[in-house]
């Protein structure tokens, strides 16, 4: 998918208003209108996309940072239409978890949580991200809980799949991985901040 950079976007926007702008004042409307519309088009795509599709190309590099600061050139994210809020959110909660900050994750994730999505797939890695989370803090009734919420949406992404089937093993060994706990073993079972096949953008 094509993807216009912020920068460019808002370069083009300011371009082609003062060049309407111009002609109009010059020629006559007919002249002017054409660009304006453009210029106008070209924001109402950026309220409504948002900086989603640059941002989840920096993260698919690893380059966080990037990914960190071109989402916060999207001004209002409750504008956004509700697939983009939601990937707006999960590349927030993803940043987090890569960072180790497993709270601020969660939270972000959370609230893509409550967005609806387009596919079960989408919906699917929301689960199991925040299934995941809550194996790594022994939070396993609330794991079992987002787990069953994987079980009800049909699945096509065999990565999903494949990972479903972790955590299939890990709830049938989760007493041995409590008596590892207490024999000073590490308490995290998965790793909420590895690497996963993102869903395309819209």
């Amino acid at each position: 998918m094509f993807v216009i950079h912020p920068y460019l976007r808002f370069a083009l926007i300011a371009a082609l208003t003062a060049g309407g702008v111009a002609l109009w004042a010059l020629f006559g409307f007919w002249y002017g209108i054409w660009f304006l519309l453009v210029a106008l088009v070209l924001l109402v795509g950026y309220f409504i996309l948002g900086t989603i599709g640059p941002a989840a190309k920096a993260i698919q590099t690893s380059d966080f940072d990037k990914a960190e600061k071109l989402l916060n050139l999207t001004l209002k994210p409750n504008w956004l239409y509700s697939a983009n809020k939601a990937y707006y959110y999960i590349l927030k909660g993803t940043i987090a978890l890569a960072r180790k900050d497993t709270d601020e994750g969660e939270k972000w994730l959370k609230i893509a949580e409550q967005i609806k999505l387009p596919s079960d797939n989408e919906r699917a890695m929301i689960q199991l991200q925040l299934a995941t989370i809550s194996a790594n803090k022994q939070k396993w009734n609330q794991a079992q809980i987002h787990y069953k919420n994987l079980k009800m949406l049909k699945i096509s992404d065999p990565n999903i799949k494949e990972q479903m089937k972790q955590f299939e093993i890990a709830f049938e060994n989760r007493g041995q991985a409590k008596a590892a706990m207490r024999m000073g073993g590490q308490s995290g079972i998965f790793q909420p901040g590895g690497k996963r096949r993102r869903p395309k953008m819209r």
